[in-house]
Parts: structure tokens; sequence; C-alpha cells
């Protein structure tokens, strides 16, 4: 065998093994999981779970790094740029992940290819909410008053470019209705502004809402989902509520920078999958109006592709552009 071919096998076999030898010995300290939103948002909750299920097994501490601003993007740049060690995960979402590509010109990362993803952690979908004080009881009559106040009506979102901003571009291109979109930092302004009575309705994730709209302080009329939930049972669906066509569900999941090993990245999808499937944090998380869907990284690959391009297709059919 030629000296040269030896070498690089040789080199290759130690290069595998000391891959092998990291993953046994992950977590090496205390790391770290980015949440691109405000605490207190179903992001932030969800890493909060996992992250607490990850300490107790691996005894490391794991710390939720909230950096919030431009829909996602802030946070989600940090981690594509961070060390490719898995001591930094990212608790990826809907908006800069899958909707970020085609809202924008440009983007600091690829939500593909600077990313290795772990898996899926559970899906949601959204709910209308107004006011309590609001002189309507569903989403149809939401509408006709939205129309009798052409550009008066505001909606808030936790940013521009995320499903929810979508949401209500969505209402807007299948209704006809004139409203302005209201962007914030975070889930937890933007619904405060709504129980608060300064903005008039919003599309909040159903994590958020459900708590707030059992407890009367915001008045919900309808999910974004293909069916009820069973969160809030009582609640039809938009296209229940003569919005026809109208679909809309978020995801949270976990990913790492690309160049991670991958038996780093197989160690720390069978400890979430694990932790998911366990009974407290699955009644945790379905509580909250989630659904728990622990997925393989291939797994998870295949669906932010498809939310790719479906919220393309919903990008391009409402116009919307945020730069």
């Amino acid at each position: 065998m030629p000296i040269t071919r030896t070498f690089v096998i040789a080199a290759l076999s130690l290069g595998g093994a000391s891959h092998g030898a990291f993953a046994q010995n992950y977590p090496a300290r205390a790391a770290r999981i980015i949440v691109p939103w405000t605490p207190g948002g179903t992001a932030d909750l969800l890493a909060r779970i996992a992250g607490q299920k990850f300490s107790e097994t691996w005894g490391q501490q794991f710390i939720v790094d909230n950096r919030p601003g431009a829909s996602g993007l802030i946070g989600t740049e940090v981690a594509a740029k961070a060390a490719p060690d898995g001591h930094t995960l990212l608790l990826a979402t809907t908006a800069p992940n899958s909707v970020a590509p085609s809202i924008y010109s440009k983007i600091p990362f690829d939500p593909v290819k600077d990313f290795a993803s772990i898996s899926l952690i559970a899906t949601t979908c959204y709910v209308l909410s107004v006011h309590p004080a609001m002189p309507v009881t569903s989403a149809r009559e939401l509408v006709a008053l939205a129309k009798a106040r052409p550009g008066q009506m505001t909606f808030s979102s936790p940013g521009a470019g995320t499903p929810n901003h979508l949401s209500g571009e969505m209402l807007k291109m299948l209704t006809g209705v004139d409203m302005q979109h209201v962007p914030y930092k975070g889930s937890t302004q933007a619904i405060a502004d709504v129980m608060g009575g300064q903005i008039t309705m919003s599309f909040e994730n159903i994590v958020v809402v459900s708590p707030l709209a059992k407890s009367g302080r915001v008045k919900s009329l309808a999910v974004t989902c293909p069916k009820r939930t069973a969160a809030l049972p009582h609640l039809p669906t938009m296209a229940e509520s003569g919005v026809a066509g109208f679909e809309a569900v978020g995801w949270f999941g976990m990913v790492v920078q690309a160049a991670t090993p991958r038996d780093v990245v197989a160690r720390i999808n069978g400890e979430l999958t694990r932790a998911l499937n366990l009974a407290d944090v699955k009644e945790r998380i379905t509580s909250l109006g989630a659904e728990v869907v622990p997925t393989t990284p291939d797994g998870m690959d295949k669906f932010n592709l498809a939310q790719i391009a479906l919220w393309a297709k919903v990008v391009k059919a409402s116009g919307a552009r945020v730069d």
C-alpha cells in the first residue's frame, strides 16, 4: 500500500476515533440554547423544558440565551456562526428557518446549509384574538367590522415576516379587509398590547394565548389549524368561520451548527427524543396546546424543506416583503 494512502487512512481513522470520543464526552462543559425570541414565548418555554432535561441527564448546565430581534434573524445568525461542537444549540422556529428565505431579499444565514437538524419538538397553531371588550364574537363578525372600518384596525405580531404576521396578511388577502400590521420584538409585548386595547387583534401562538383566553384576558375567536384543537376545543377553525383556504401552523425544533460532528448530533437527538417521550414532558407541552412531534434529523430536514416551499407560496400570493 502506498505510504500516502496509508497515511490518509490512518488520519481518517484517528479522526473518526476522536469524533467518537468527543461524542462520548459530550457535553464537556456548560452549553447554551439560543432562543431568537423574547422570554415567555412558545420557543422560550420549549427551550427551557428541553434544557432542564438535558441538564438532569448530563450534569451540565444548558442555559437559555434569549437573543430577540429582526423576527428571529439575530439569534439565528449567532447560532449559525457558533463553534460546531454542539455546545451552542438553537431553538429553531418557523419564521427564521422557514419563512425568511422567501420574505427577505437577503438573510445572514442559510437555514438549510448552515444548520444540522437535531429533531422537531412540537407543532402548534395560531389563535385569532381580540380585546375582551371588542363587539364581536366570531371571526366572521370581526371581518365584517374591519370592512366597515377600512384602515382603522391593527394586528400585532412578534416581528415582520413571522407566521403571525403572514397570518394577518393571509386574512387580508382572503377577505379583502384593510388593516395595519404592527410588529414587535416578541410575543409577550405583541399580545400584551392586544390585552391593553392598543392593538385590535393578533394571530398569536396557541401556547401563549391559551391561558390568556381561559382567564378572559383576551377574547379568542378562531384557530388557524386545519381542525379544532384539544387545548381550546370550543374555538372553530378559520375555515369554519367563513375564511375558506385559511390554514397556518407553527413549528419548533432544535438545530446546531452545520459542521457539528454527526455522532454529537445523534447523541443530542437521542436524548431529546427520550425527553420528548417522557410522560411529564408530553403533559407539559400538550397542556400548552402544542403537539409533541420528535423526529430523526433527516425527518426534520424533510419537514422544513416542505415548510419553506409552503410559506414561499403564501409570501408570493400575499405580496408581503420585508427588507
